[in-house]
């Protein structure tokens, strides 16, 4: 590969990973390249992506940037999965991915908003609800107090208005 080649694709790669707030790094090893191809695809589709980049250059992308240190992991066959919000999505893909496909890509680590995560916590992540469905429980826990409120509200309505009819009652039959 030639001088420039390998800068440019470093470069891209910086830029790829400032962007990122969350990356995984895998093996992929003993996947075909229809298989990569298919895994590509349901990333995309949840706005994430799948590179494969020669080890040193993602070093080399990494030294610019304000990250852990994970060039323990980058030996072997290497492929990033980059991902700009959600990190708990791309999870999901490369685990149900792996489902089919004989425990394959394998995550090494993660990295998500600049911390390392262990490969054990990305599949925790992986078995967290969508996020949807979080925001959704986080804005039925915040109702459920003012529901009770308004029920307790309207108790003492009622309460009031049953206590005036009784009152009514008893000033008319006085």
């Amino acid at each position: 590969m030639r001088l420039e080649t390998k800068k440019t694709i470093t470069e891209d790669l910086v830029t790829r990973l400032g962007e990122a707030g969350t990356v995984y790094l895998t093996d992929f090893t003993g996947l075909s390249v229809e298989a990569m191809g298919e895994l590509r695809g349901k990333l995309r589709e949840h706005g994430a992506e799948f590179r494969v980049v020669k080890n040193t250059l993602t070093i080399r992308a990494l030294e610019g940037l304000d990250w852990p240190d994970v060039t323990e992991y980058l030996s072997g066959p290497t492929g990033l999965v980059l991902a700009t919000d959600d990190p708990v999505m791309p999870a999901k893909v490369v685990k149900e991915f792996a489902k089919e496909h004989d425990d394959r890509p394998v995550v090494k680590i993660g990295i998500v908003d600049r911390v390392e995560v262990t490969a054990d916590a990305v599949g925790r992540l992986a078995d967290l609800p969508p996020r949807e469905v979080l925001l959704g429980a986080i804005a039925g826990s915040m109702t459920a107090p003012v529901a009770g409120v308004v029920g307790i509200l309207n108790a003492l309505m009622r309460d009031i208005a049953y206590m005036t009819e009784e009152v009514a009652r008893k000033g008319e039959a006085a």
